[in-house]
């Protein structure tokens, strides 16, 4: 029936519209991930190789926070508007750039605009969408990130090769300016949209945002100083700012890993921090290291997304059929993506294995990813009461987003640290992953607390 597809006419431009803004934001993140090391190489950023990824994570929580607050202010259409013009500007700026510092700005404004986008996204289909036909959507969103998934980094690897990295990002704002026209027009009114009420007062998540940005970005800059006082005090400074305003904006029990919903988040960013952050440094192992092609070390990116999905799938195939599985979904996912990891760090540490095992370890740390990730979100979100489902989805969404950050950080302060050569990288990236392959093994003792007792 008609009053059943997201694509009939009163929907149609909405639908590919927002699917079109999402697409874009996961072809230039996975796009981007594949063709960081010849970016950094050329623009002579290798020593803060982890602040090509962090600045764009940590700007993608302040984007967030603002673009939501815009949307309950004066209705969606403003704040998404302005995410897509930033996200724009900021790809033409890391596109364009002469120097790394600049490359790195450019993924700062790049990330305000994706956290405005992926947050307004799902606000859109809450809004514009009847009931009957969100869920649709969701699965739609969803998916948005599969196809980019699977060509984005090949294209990019093959666009570096055969032309230049800077048409990975030159390609996008042309997709933005068509997901603009198709979306913008198809908004609801803002007196729709923002019907919650008048705009409170209370600047608290914004502040609480800003603090964790800020101390995470001083703990992360600390670890690239070489003079060892200021180090300590930096990153001691940085934890004071960081550490509180983590607590403020996750559920209690958080940071103490309490059983049930704060376990659950602690998850996510445990999963993330071992998935993303070995994923970041796949791509400069293969090619640093192994002397492979942008195209080949994309190819086990996208290996890495295929097998996601597949371990989705059968997670939720073994949901349906055991109850009560989650938390030994979660815990096998964690033990299979630590076997990833492990066959990506063997094929680092010795030239005479082939360097493909690499691409092979990281399909088997993608269907791990996939069961784990399915199960623990499940798990979380279903101990969540109606009125917190917001503020856990945020939080999860944080959590993924800090955990990222992080670890490209401190695997970027270990490649910068182990100075020039084959080999000072190679013991780094493998001090990297030794790194992921211990918080995997922390995920999997600490999935059995995902449910809470009673």
């Amino acid at each position: 029936m008609t009053r059943q597809s997201v694509f009939a006419p009163p929907h149609r431009a909405l639908t590919l519209g927002v699917i079109l803004s999402v697409s874009t934001v996961a072809f230039e993140s996975l796009g981007v991930a594949t063709v960081l090391p010849d970016v950094a190489r050329q623009l002579d950023g290798l020593g803060s190789y982890g602040w090509g990824l962090s600045a764009l994570m940590l700007a993608n929580i302040v984007g967030t926070v603002l673009a939501g607050r815009a949307a309950d202010r004066s209705g969606v259409r403003r704040p998404l508007a302005t995410g897509l013009l930033v996200f724009a500007a900021g790809c033409v700026l890391a596109g364009t750039a002469g120097g790394w510092p600049v490359f790195l700005l450019g993924r700062f404004v790049q990330g305000l605009g994706v956290g405005a986008i992926m947050a307004i996204a799902y606000t859109v289909i809450s809004l514009a969408y009847p009931e009957h036909l969100r869920a649709r959507m969701f699965a739609l969103l969803s998916s948005a990130w599969t196809v980019p998934s699977l060509i984005g980094p090949v294209l990019a690897g093959t666009l570096t090769e055969h032309t230049t990295w800077r048409a990975v990002f030159l390609l996008v704002p042309p997709l933005v300016a068509i997901a603009a026209r198709l979306t913008l027009p198809a908004l609801p009114a803002p007196a729709t949209a923002a019907g919650q009420g008048p705009a409170g007062r209370d600047r608290g998540p914004l502040l609480a945002a800003g603090a964790l940005t800020l101390g995470t970005a001083l703990f992360l800059q600390a670890l690239l100083l070489r003079n060892v006082p200021a180090l300590v005090l930096l990153a001691l400074a940085g934890l004071a700012l960081a550490v509180p305003a983590l607590r403020r904006v996750t559920p209690e029990g958080t940071l103490t890993l309490r059983r049930g919903i704060g376990a659950g988040v602690a998850v996510r960013g445990l999963l993330c921090a071992v998935y993303f952050g070995s994923e970041a440094f796949l791509p400069l192992g293969l090619q640093e290291v192994r002397g492979l092609g942008a195209t080949l070390a994309g190819l086990g990116l996208a290996a890495g997304a295929v097998t996601w999905v597949a371990g989705s799938a059968l997670q939720a195939r073994r949901d349906s059929a055991v109850p009560g599985a989650r938390g030994r979904g979660t815990a096998l996912g964690f033990a299979v993506l630590l076997a990833g990891v492990a066959l990506i760090a063997l094929a680092l540490a010795s030239d005479a294995v082939p360097a493909q095992l690499a691409i092979a370890g990281w399909a088997i740390g993608g269907l791990g990813m996939g069961m784990a990730f399915n199960a623990s979100t499940t798990d979380t979100l279903e101990q969540t009461p109606a009125a917190r489902q917001g503020e856990v989805s945020s939080a999860l969404q944080l959590a993924q987003t800090l955990a990222t950050a992080v670890v490209a950080g401190l695997g970027g302060a270990a490649v910068a640290a182990a100075g020039d050569g084959v080999d000072g990288t190679r013991a780094a990236l493998l001090a990297t992953f030794a790194f992921t392959g211990l918080l995997a093994a922390l995920g999997i003792l600490l999935a059995g607390r995902l449910r809470a007792r009673g």
